[in-house]
C-alpha cells in the first residue's frame, strides 16, 4: 500500500521479545520509494506466501505510478487486474490489529494490467528477432556446447559483415545450410566450420521448433519501452507474462526474461536515484536463471544487475532458498522478504542457516530458528533504511492485496486484451536471411542453366558445322567427279560415255558413304558425350 509520501506500507511487525532482550514491538514496516531499485528477494517454500507478497508490492508500486513487469505462473496474478472484496479473512486479520488499518481505510481496486503471451493465447504477442537475441542467448537456448557455440558466432559474424538480417528460425536454419556449404571458403577467415557441428545445431534447432519456439523468434520485436507506461489515472501498469506454458521450456523462459533485461539496460538512459523508480522487474522462479549458466553468463548477469538501477530498474527476484542464486548476485538483492523454509534434510538445514545469515541481527528473536516457525502470510523483513543500510530484520504480517487474489475469467482477460496494444499482434516477414540465401540459391541456379544451354548450343553449333563440312564435302567430291566424266566424255568419245557414267556414279555413292559416315559418328560421339 502506498501511502503517498515515498513509502510502501508492506507489513506490520509482529514479533515478541526474548526474555531480558529488549520489548515486545509492533510496528508498520515501510519500503522506502527512493531505496526501490537497489533490488529485492522474496524467498520461501511453496505455499506460504510469495505470490501474495508479490501481488502486494505490484500493486502498491502500481498505485504510486510506478509500471512493474511480471511473470503469471498459474495463472493467479492475473487477479491484480480487478477490485477485491472485504473478505472474511481480511476482517479478522482487522480485528486481530495485524495492522495499522480499519476497514475505511481500505479501497479495494484493480491495477491497470497489459497481458502478454510468447504463444499468443492469453496474452499480446511477444517476440524477439534472433539477431537481437545474441549468439550467445541463442547457443544457451539451444543448449550447445563450447565448439557449437563458435559456429554460432562465427555465423551472427559473417551475416553481420554481409549486413544480412537474422530475423526467426527458419532465418537461422536457412543461414546455417549456407555457412555449411560454404565452410571451406569461410574457414580461413572465420575459423573452422565442421559439418558435424552444423548438424547437431540444425538437430538442436528442429527440437525448439517442435516445442512451439517459433512463434516467439520473429518481428516485430518487442520494445521493452512498452513496459514503462501508466494509465490516464498516472497509475502505473503492470505488463503480466502468461508463463504456464512456457514455464514447460524453462532456458527459453529464462533466457526470453535475461534478454528482457538486457534490453532494458542496453536502451534506457542513466537516471541515477530517483524519489520512484522508473519499472519494476519481478523475475519469478529465479533459479532457471543460473540453472547450467556458464561463468560467462553468470557474470554477464551480475554486471547487469549491478548497473541497471541507475536506469532507474529495480530487480526483484522470487525462488523458494536464497542459496538458488549466486552469491555474487543475492550480494546485490539489498530489500529481503523471507517466507517460512522447512528444514527437513541437512540440505535445507543448511540452506536455512545461508538465510538465517543473510538479515542483520535482530536482538529479540534467532533469525535461524523463526524462518522455520513463520506462518503462511508471515515473513522475516528488512528494506533499505534512508541511509541506504539493511535494517534489522523484523518477524512480520505481510499486508493483504487490495486487489483480487486469484485467477480472473477467460472474459475478463479476453475485454482487458482488447483495449491493451495491438502492434505486436501480426508477425512480420521482411527480407532477411531465408530470403537473401533463397534468391542467391535461386540465382546460382538460373546461371547454371544458363551456362549449361549456352555450352549446349555450342556442341550443336559445333555439330551442325561438322555436318554442314561433311555434306559440302561430299558435293565438291560429286560435282568434281561429274566434271571429270563429262570432260573424259569429251575427249574419248561416245564409247567411253557409259563407263564415264559409272565412274560418276561411284564418285556420287562414295562421297555420299563418306560424308553419312562422318555425320553418323560426329552424332553418336555427341550422345556419348
Amino acid at each position: 500500500m502506498y501511502t503517498k509520501d515515498g513509502k510502501f506500507y508492506i507489513a506490520h511487525g509482529v514479533e515478541t521479545a526474548t526474555e531480558g532482550k529488549g520489548e515486545s514491538t509492533k510496528m508498520p514496516i515501510y519500503m522506502l520509494g527512493n531505496m526501490a531499485n537497489r533490488h529485492g528477494l522474496v524467498a520461501g517454500a511453496t505455499g506460504t506466501g510469495k505470490t501474495v507478497t508479490l501481488q502486494v508490492l505490484a500493486e502498491s508500486f502500481s498505485k504510486a505510478g510506478v509500471p512493474c513487469f511480471m511473470a503469471d505462473m498459474k495463472g493467479d496474478l492475473s487477479g491484480v487486474s480487478q477490485a477485491g472484496s472485504l473478505s472474511n479473512f481480511i476482517k479478522k486479520r482487522l480485528e486481530a490489529k495485524d495492522f495499522d488499518l480499519t476497514e475505511d481505510d481500505l479501497e479495494f481496486e484493480g491495477c491497470p494490467v497489459r497481458f502478454y503471451d510468447v504463444y499468443s493465447k492469453q496474452g499480446h504477442p511477444l517476440r524477439a528477432s534472433v539477431g537481437e537475441m545474441g549468439p550467445e542467448l541463442v547457443s544457451r537456448i539451444l543448449d550447445l556446447n563450447d565448439t557449437q557455440t563458435g559456429v554460432i558466432n562465427i555465423l551472427f559474424r559473417v551475416l553481420d559483415d554481409k549486413g544480412i538480417l537474422l530475423d526467426d528460425l527458419k532465418d537461422l536454419r536457412s543461414a546455417l545450410d549456407w555457412i555449411s556449404k560454404h565452410a571451406k571458403e569461410l574457414s580461413s577467415q572465420y575459423g573452422n566450420i565442421s559439418s558435424a557441428s552444423v548438424g547437431a545445431i540444425q538437430r538442436s534447432l528442429l527440437q525448439l521448433e517442435n516445442q512451439g519456439a517459433d512463434q516467439f523468434f520473429g518481428i516485430p520485436s518487442f520494445d521493452v519501452k512498452d513496459l514503462i507506461a501508466k494509465d490516464k489515472n498516472g497509475r502505473g501498469i503492470l505488463s503480466i507474462l502468461a508463463a504456464d506454458e512456457l514455464m514447460l521450456q524453462p532456458r527459453l523462459y529464462s533466457t526470453f526474461l535475461l534478454w528482457l533485461l538486457s534490453q532494458l539496460y542496453s536502451t534506457l538512459p542513466e537516471v541515477g536515484d530517483q524519489e520512484l523508480p522508473k519499472l519494476i522487474f519481478f523475475f519469478d522462479e529465479a533459479h532457471m536463471l543460473f540453472d547450467d549458466a556458464s561463468k560467462a553468463l553468470t557474470e554477464k548477469i551480475e554486471q547487469i544487475i549491478r548497473l541497471i538501477r541507475s536506469k532507474g530498474v529495480g530487480i526483484f527476484f522470487v525462488t523458494q532458498l536464497p542459496t538458488d542464486i549466486p552469491e555474487i548476485v543475492r550480494a546485490q538483492l539489498n530489500n529481503r522478504v523471507q517466507h517460512a523454509l522447512r528444514a527437513y534434510t541437512p540440505k535445507d538445514q543448511k540452506a536455512v542457516k545461508a538465510a538465517a545469515e543473510t538479515f542483520r541481527t535482530n536482538p529479540n528473536f534467532k533469525t535461524e530458528d523463526a524462518i522455520s516457525t513463520l506462518e503462511t502470510g508471515e515473513a522475516l523483513v528488512s528494506f533499505l533504511d534512508e541511509k541506504g543500510a539493511p535494517s534489522v530484520v523484523q518477524r512480520a504480517k505481510i499486508m493483504f492485496p487490495l486487489s483480487q487474489i486469484g485467477a480472473i475469467t477467460e472474459e475478463q482477460r479476453s475485454d482487458i486484451i482488447k483495449d491493451g496494444i495491438h502492434k505486436y499482434d501480426e508477425a512480420e516477414d521482411r527480407e532477411s536471411a531465408f530470403e537473401v540465401f533463397k534468391k542467391e540459391a535461386e540465382e546460382a541456379e538460373d546461371a547454371a542453366a544458363a551456362e549449361a544451354e549456352e555450352k549446349e548450343g555450342k556442341k550443336k553449333k559445333g555439330l551442325l558445322s561438322k555436318i554442314w563440312k561433311a555434306v559440302s564435302t561430299a558435293v565438291t567430291a560429286t560435282l568434281a567427279a561429274l566434271l571429270g566424266s563429262y570432260v573424259s566424255g569429251k575427249i574419248t568419245g561416245k564409247k567411253s560415255k557409259t563407263s564415264a557414267k559409272d565412274a560418276a556414279g561411284r564418285a556420287v555413292k562414295n562421297a555420299t558413304s563418306a560424308a553419312s559416315r562422318t555425320i553418323v559418328r560426329d552424332i553418336l560421339g555427341n550422345l556419348v558425350k
